[in-house]
């Protein structure tokens, strides 16, 4: 299992007139987790795309249990519990500053070969950085 922590501030411009942070912008906070999950691994999606790799969200599941307050420190733990063959699933975990679990959910993605619009394996390197995570 691999699982990686990101913190990020709820800006006035992503919450609603009630000071919550606005439903649509949950899956952005997943997206900054995930990235920065891969970036802690020294994997980007620039250079994936770069060899001919994009990976696409196939679905997404978000549930709401608390409202992410405006100016509130969100914690984002990405959470990866099996290594990823043609499809990589995520789960992801939010917290606020009081440590309380706020939403929980999680995306389902694909990589796919730029070339021939057709789902692939992760690149070795991709698997060698998992690889430690998972034995």
């Amino acid at each position: 299992m691999f699982e990686h922590a990101t913190k990020i501030r709820v800006r006035y411009g992503e919450t609603d007139q009630m000071g919550y942070m606005y439903y649509g912008n949950y899956a952005e906070f997943y997206e900054v987790g995930r990235v920065e999950m891969l970036r802690s691994l020294g994997l980007t999606y620039s250079g994936m795309e770069e060899s001919g790799i994009k990976m696409p969200v196939l679905e997404l599941h978000c549930k709401y249990l608390k409202p992410a307050l405006y100016d509130e420190e969100i914690t984002v733990n990405v959470i990866m519990d099996k290594m990823p063959g043609i499809r990589i699933h995520f789960r992801y975990e939010l917290f606020n500053e009081k440590q309380e679990l706020i939403n929980t959910g999680d995306t389902l993605l694909v990589f796919v070969n730029m070339k021939t619009n057709r789902a692939c394996l992760p690149s070795q390197e991709f698997l060698d950085k998992l690889k430690p995570f998972f034995e």
